[in-house]
């Protein structure tokens, strides 16, 4: 998702973003784990098989999604299902070769945000373990001195204790609903 830095409205109190394909595109991520479990397949398999792998995963990410790309995998290279779990553990708990890099335009105004001191959030869905380390391994340069106010919520931890994660929003940041902007894949839906 590319925001226009043209269109944000800066008049709202609270600005909340999701992680993946809003502050970096989520692929970025992905590859660099499917990279890590190829070299961890070929080693454990003591087969040559690293980089066929990781090409036949970007490759079923791009024509199918990624929730193909393990089982489709599993399945071309003739892999034992325990491969599945070892697979989620890496995915939740890489530690990725690169830096994920912010978008430019996601730079800006969240720079314009923090320097107006307006108030800054995560709101992400997904594993709470996979989402802290995706923001582990984003590179916020120039933002990285504002970390400290930034507060990081997870949408299943609250919709789990049955919470709506808008109502928790409203309750954290004292502001009523009108004063908070979310930025999200178009997708996702709470």
């Amino acid at each position: 998702m590319m925001i226009n830095n043209d269109i944000v409205s800066f008049d709202k109190l609270v600005y909340v973003f999701e992680i993946d394909d809003v502050l970096y595109p989520k692929q970025d991520y992905l590859l660099q784990v499917y990279y890590l479990f190829s070299n961890f397949v070929e080693y454990t398999e003591g087969r040559s098989i690293a980089k066929e792998m990781v090409d036949y995963m970007k490759k079923t990410f791009e024509d199918l999604g990624e929730h193909e790309v393990l089982p489709k995998t599993i399945m071309y290279f003739g892999l034992n299902e325990a491969y599945l779990e070892n697979f989620e553990r890496l995915k939740a708990n890489a530690h990725l070769p690169l830096k994920l890099i912010l978008t430019d335009n996601i730079k800006k105004i969240l720079l314009s945000l923090f320097e107006q001191g307006k108030q800054v959030g995560i709101l992400t869905d997904g594993n709470p373990v996979e989402q802290l380390n995706k923001l582990k391994h984003i590179d916020w340069q120039e933002l990285a001195r504002f970390l400290p106010s930034l507060k990081v919520f997870f949408i299943r931890e609250l919709i789990f204790r049955n919470i709506n994660p808008i109502d928790f929003l409203k309750e954290e940041y004292q502001v009523s609903a009108d004063e908070i902007s979310i930025f999200k894949e178009e997708s996702l839906k709470f």
